[in-house]
Formats: C-alpha cells, sequence, structure tokens
C-alpha cells in the first residue's frame, strides 16, 4: 500500500498535532508503510458532536494517505465515561448504551472506506471487555498501572478534594486495555484523540511497552476553543451534534457561517479537506473584504456537506437566499424551510381563521403595535412570502401557505420570521 510521506507535514500545518509521544519515529513508521490505527469514540450520547469530527476527519486524513483505520466504539468505557472536571458522570443502562453504540456507529461509516487495500474496521471494546474477569484484569492490567501516575493526571487532581469514584479513576486502565488489545489481535501501533485524553493515549502505549515490550505511537489533537479560549461545540440550544434530528442541517450550517473573523483560517485547516494553497486563497480574500465572509461561507459549505452531503447544504443555501428575496420560497422543502424559520424564531397560529398582515406582523415581534404595522405596508415595507403587501388588511389564504403549513413575512430587507399554521 503505497502511503504519502507527506501526511505529517499536513497534519502539522493544519494544527491538529497538540502532544505527541516521538515525533520523528511517527513521521518514519507513517512513510515506511500503511500503519494500523486507532480513535475512539465513547457512546454518553445519542449523537456525535463537535469535538468528535474533529476526530473523523482526521482520520479520514490518515486513510486517505494510505493508513489503516480501526473505529472503536467503546460499548464498555461508554458505560463508565472518562470523568469530567465538573463531576461525576451519570451512568446509562446498558439499553442506552448499546442503543447509542448503534446511533453512534452509523454516523462514523459514512465518513471511512470499508473497501480496498487499507479498508477501515469497526470494532467495540464490550467484546474483548464485557467477558473479562475481575482478578485478570487486576493481575494482566492494573498491576502495570503505578497509582501515583494516576493521581498525578490533571482531572484527577482536580476531583480530589470533591471526590471521584474509583469506577472513573480506573477509566484509564479500561482505554489502555483497548490500545493493548488491538495491538495484540490487529497490529495497530497508532492512537489518536483530544488533548484532554493524552493521559488516556500515554496510559496504552506505556502498557504496550510494560505488558508486551511493545513499540505504538500516540497524538493528540488540539481542543478546538473560540477566541476567548471557551470552547467549541456548545451552542445555546445544547452542543453542535452531528445528528440532524438533535441539530437541524440549517442550524448547522448557520453555526459555521458565524464563526469568528479570527478562527476561520483554524477551522478551515482542521474541518475541511481544501488544499493549503486553496485555504490561503481564501484567507487572502477574507483578510481583504472581511464583510464579504468568503471563509465563513466557504467553512459553512464545506462542513455541512462534508457531514449532511451536497444536496442538503444546498437546499439550505437557496432558503437563505430566499428567506433574504434573493429566491423562490415556493420551491423550497418545507423541512428546511421550517428548520431556518424555527432558528430565527416562528410563531404558531390557528388554522381555523388566519389572522391579517398587520395582526400577523405584531404577533411575530417584526412590528411593535398594528399602527406601526400599518405604516410599514403603506411605505412598502412589508412582504409575505416575498411578495410585497400593499393591502394592510390582506387576510393570507391556504393557497399561501408554503409546505401547506408555513408563511414567511418580512419587514424591510432584512427582517422576517415565519408563522407556523396548524
Amino acid at each position: 500500500m503505497t502511503v504519502d510521506p507527506t501526511l505529517l507535514d499536513d497534519l502539522e500545518w493544519r494544527g491538529l498535532i497538540a502532544h505527541s509521544t516521538d515525533l520523528d519515529a511517527l513521521r518514519e513508521a507513517l512513510s515506511v508503510g500503511s500503519v494500523r490505527f486507532y480513535v475512539g469514540f465513547d457512546p454518553t450520547a445519542p449523537s456525535l458532536h463537535m469535538g468528535n469530527l474533529v476526530q473523523i476527519v482526521t482520520a479520514k486524513r490518515l486513510q486517505l494517505a494510505g493508513h489503516t483505520p480501526y473505529a472503536l466504539v467503546g460499548g464498555a468505557t461508554g458505560m463508565i465515561g472518562d470523568p469530567k472536571e465538573s463531576g461525576e458522570r451519570v451512568l446509562n443502562s446498558l439499553d442506552t448504551v448499546k442503543d447509542w453504540v448503534e446511533r453512534v456507529r452509523h454516523q462514523i461509516e459514512p465518513f471511512l472506506d470499508f473497501e480496498g487495500a487499507n479498508a477501515a474496521t469497526m470494532v467495540n471494546n464490550y467484546d474483548w471487555t464485557a467477558s473479562l474477569s475481575t482478578i485478570d484484569f487486576l493481575r494482566d492490567i492494573g498491576k502495570h498501572f503505578p497509582v501515583n501516575r494516576m493521581l498525578a493526571r490533571d482531572v484527577v487532581k482536580s476531583r480530589l478534594d470533591a471526590g471521584i469514584s474509583y469506577t472513573e479513576f480506573s477509566y484509564v486502565l479500561l482505554q489502555s486495555l483497548d490500545f493493548l488489545n488491538l495491538y495484540r489481535d490487529h497490529g495497530v501501533t497508532l492512537q489518536f484523540g483530544g488533548s484532554d485524553q493524552w493521559g488516556n493515549l500515554t496510559g496504552g502505549v506505556e502498557l504496550i511497552r510494560r505488558s508486551d515490550g511493545g513499540k505504538a505511537h500516540a497524538f493528540a489533537t488540539p481542543l478546538v476553543t473560540k477566541s476567548d479560549g471557551t470552547k467549541y461545540g456548545k451552542t445555546e440550544g445544547g452542543a453542535l451534534w452531528l445528528d440532524p434530528q438533535m441539530m437541524s442541517p440549517y442550524a448547522f450550517y448557520q453555526f459555521w457561517l458565524n464563526v469568528e473573523d479570527e478562527k476561520v483560517g483554524e477551522l478551515l485547516r482542521i474541518f475541511t479537506f481544501l488544499s493549503r494553497a486553496e485555504i490561503e486563497d481564501i484567507e487572502t480574500q477574507h483578510a481583504e473584504k472581511p464583510f464579504l465572509r468568503a471563509g465563513q461561507r466557504a467553512l459553512a459549505e464545506q462542513v455541512t456537506t462534508l457531514v449532511h452531503g451536497a444536496e442538503e447544504t444546498e437546499r439550505i443555501q437557496a432558503a437563505s437566499a430566499a428567506l433574504f428575496g434573493g429566491g423562490e420560497l415556493s420551491g423550497l422543502s418545507p423541512d428546511t424551510l421550517g428548520a431556518a424559520l424555527q432558528e430565527t424564531g416562528s410563531t404558531v397560529v390557528d388554522g381555523d381563521e388566519l389572522p391579517s398582515v398587520v395582526d400577523l406582523l405584531v404577533a411575530t415581534g417584526l412590528a411593535k403595535s398594528k399602527g406601526e404595522a400599518r405604516r410599514t405596508v403603506g411605505e412598502g415595507g412589508a412582504y409575505l412570502n416575498n411578495q410585497r403587501v400593499e393591502d394592510p388588511e390582506q387576510v393570507p389564504s391556504s393557497d399561501d401557505l408554503i409546505g401547506g403549513r408555513w408563511l414567511v413575512l418580512r419587514r424591510g430587507k432584512k427582517n422576517f420570521a415565519g408563522v407556523e399554521v396548524r
């Protein structure tokens, strides 16, 4: 299998190497032949999120460069959960974790290629952990972990005063066992993950050395943060989920479209497969005319297409243009339009007797009073489904409903709101 010798240089340029065990040794291994590597995903929620996407995209980069991925979904580790600084996790039931394992597995599969010389393999650590006895675990795994080193982990130190359970304290042993098992059974010699996993990553490398006298590698990607240093991945409605049922593709697209100017280049490097020349060209355009938001537009298009597909991205872009008067609303998918309107704020009305446009302008908050709404109509600034309203007493008909349930009101060029008719 031919490999790309420039892979590590590209990862470094993209800012994807925050920590590494031995960069020179890793560079040599990646240039000699196809390296079997793994990255793990714990099903602690029914969907993966932005932080997981960093790992998925990085795995795809390695596979495209000729290396062989093992995607691990943690049916066992997901029963426990890696310790968090904020406190003890709530343990989920076995049935819940099994359901989430399947959901996460289906989310990962489209990103990797499961055919060919370096085909990906999906594994579940529950398969080799469930039957492991406590005695064997303590003798064969626990024996290799000095407690003083376990206590030195930052997340453990931060929890000592408030308290940390033995369950979460021992998580590093389980993740290290995964690396050892994949090393023995599949010849996996590289693991990577987020920088908050660095202690777990090196724990596996050390276990392979102590237990089998083997040589393995690890690197950690940086945590992606906002300009003020706080974590990305959180929105007003919660995490930046990849599941379209938990976060609409429209809302997903809007998140990327609204990132800070200072972060555009960094996020393009981490999350897209655009070349160095393409990204640097976008950065130049963005620096010269930031108000055109060329960087954010490229970022939103690339990442939304990666996660939700090109057709969905086109529907979102059409909806965005149409809402601001740049296209036909009637041709939009009702689901996409609904998601867009719900993001901006929508009002529900009874379909038995529709209010007038003036009443709707007030109900949606586009006008503060009926008098203001009538003045807006009189000045030619009120629109129903992108058509200028001439009569303030106009009442929408059932024929005006887009997809059988939506009306779009707009005041001026930029202020719009949705009305859902039930």
